[in-house]
């Protein structure tokens, strides 16, 4: 995913939580995953996107319209 495209519905869940100010514990238990797994897609949508922190990410996603 690149900035311009439309998130997975997964993604925007993820996203969501994010921007809510969710921690990773509180994410992985709404959306049925691991801890680990959560940071992982964290750090990969991070690098995709060009952001560095969660902060960056939850302000991309909401000046796209992903929320």
């Amino acid at each position: 995913m690149i900035v311009g495209d439309e998130p997975t519905p997964q993604t925007r869940q993820l996203l969501l939580l994010i921007a809510s100010g969710a921690t990773d514990r509180v994410i992985a238990r709404e959306l049925g995953l691991s801890e680990r797994t959560i940071c992982r897609r964290i750090a990969s949508l991070q690098l995709r996107l060009g952001v560095r922190t969660r902060f960056q990410l939850g302000v991309l996603a909401a000046t796209n319209g992903w929320l």
